[in-house]
């Protein structure tokens, strides 16, 4: 009788990697980086640290994967909201409402983000570590980028006033990120009321620099 394929044997390794990436990501979420081993998250996947080995040679390849997946999922869903109808406020209105829902949808990932930026600033990194913590840092500039360009363009036609976009898309994108310390997913009421906190959240950040009348 033909031996019963275990689930990681079914799985294509793909679909592998993906099921590492979730449980790294919650893993990191709920302990940080420093205190999470690849132990914890061969438990909570419930397999052996061998098939997590077989992946990622270092805890630290995997954080990076991490880090690497959450702003992948931020540019997938800010992106298609910079071709949004109506003028600049407008699409700074839709790509900052889409990060808000982003960082509720993906929580832990952006968590993991978030802890990213600490220890490029704070940790000590080899210098390998360090050239990929740059070249994560580099995502996230470009991921700014994209919020600077759409607040000049919205304070170019007088939408918005503020003396320094710069300052001011790091406040609104702060402001959203602050979200992984108080949103709380087990409390979450499903899809609609993440739309309705989002809003909620991008409307009070834009009131703020709206220019008035």
């Amino acid at each position: 009788m033909a031996r019963q394929k275990s689930r990681g044997e079914a799985m294509d390794p793909q679909a592998r990697k993906v099921e590492i990436l979730n449980s790294a990501a919650r893993c990191f979420m709920e302990k940080g980086y420093h205190a999470t081993s690849i132990d914890d998250v061969a438990r909570a996947l419930g397999c052996t640290k061998g098939f997590i080995y077989h992946y990622y040679a270092s805890k630290t390849d995997l954080f990076f994967d991490v880090h690497r997946e959450g702003m992948d999922r931020l540019f997938a869903a800010v992106m298609p909201a910079t071709q949004a109808v109506g003028g600049p406020l407008a699409v700074l209105i839709a790509m900052l409402t889409a990060h808000a829902r982003a960082m509720m949808d993906h929580h832990a990932f952006e968590t993991v983000v978030a802890q990213g930026v600490q220890i490029h600033r704070f940790g000590a990194t080899t210098p390998d570590q360090r050239r990929t913590l740059d070249e994560l840092i580099a995502s996230r500039d470009r991921f700014e980028d994209l919020f600077k360009d759409q607040a000049h363009a919205a304070r170019a036609v007088g939408q918005i006033v503020a003396d320094d976009i710069s300052i001011a898309v790091k406040m609104m994108l702060g402001a959203l990120q602050w979200s992984i310390f108080w949103y709380r997913p087990e409390a979450d009421d499903g899809p609609d009321a993440r739309d309705r906190l989002a809003a909620r959240m991008v409307t009070t950040i834009i009131d703020g620099v709206r220019a008035r009348n």
